[in-house]
């Protein structure tokens, strides 16, 4: 590629119409200002290592697939590429939060494997009647009754951890106690 080794235009748009005709020179030297950047961006956001240093490398691989799709006129080179590191993080935390909830369905059904049929029938029985009733709460009410009684926190921490002041805590945990309380008549 002479324009790039002779200087004529090594701006980073030109390097990239270049990779987009398939230039593996602008590619290069497009890899050689990004790759260290990217890798610094995406452990930014919060990869980790090894992690941070495969993404960077599948972000720069996406670089030179998808180079034709860049336009200059709607943003700067470095704008695009690194548009392509965040998505690309947004795609692999998405992917472990779906291992993450497969891998915690797995734990569940093992440890249910011992459990008597009538027992799981009966689990999940109350399962769906505990989520039907708790869809009828308002969001805040959901969240301290969760760390109230599922988590088992003090209404003094659940006042910390929310920001709140503790009688707004005990309020809400009232109410929604009220309406949990009315649901379950209903139900029985």
């Amino acid at each position: 590629m002479a324009d790039v080794e002779g200087g004529a235009d090594t701006s980073d748009e030109f390097l990239l119409t270049r990779v987009a005709g398939g230039d593996r020179a602008a590619f290069a030297e497009l890899f050689g200002r990004y790759a260290s950047k990217v890798k610094g961006y995406l452990i930014r956001l919060g990869a980790r290592g090894a992690a941070a240093e495969d993404l960077a490398q599948d972000v720069m691989v996406s670089v030179w697939r998808r180079a034709a799709s860049f336009d200059p006129a709607k943003a700067k080179a470095s704008t695009w590429i690194y548009v392509i590191a965040r998505n690309a993080w947004i795609d692999r935390l998405r992917r472990e939060r779906v291992e993450l909830a497969y891998r915690e369905t797995l734990i569940i059904d093992e440890a249910s494997d011992d459990e008597r049929p009538d027992d799981a029938a009966t689990r999940v029985q109350t399962e769906t009647q505990i989520a039907e009733a708790m869809s009828l709460l308002s969001e805040e009410q959901k969240q301290v009754v969760r760390l109230s009684f599922f988590e088992d926190r003090p209404h003094s921490e659940i006042a910390e951890h929310l920001s709140l002041p503790l009688g707004t805590v005990k309020s809400r945990l009232r109410l929604a106690l009220i309406k949990l309380r009315a649901h379950w008549e209903q139900v029985k």
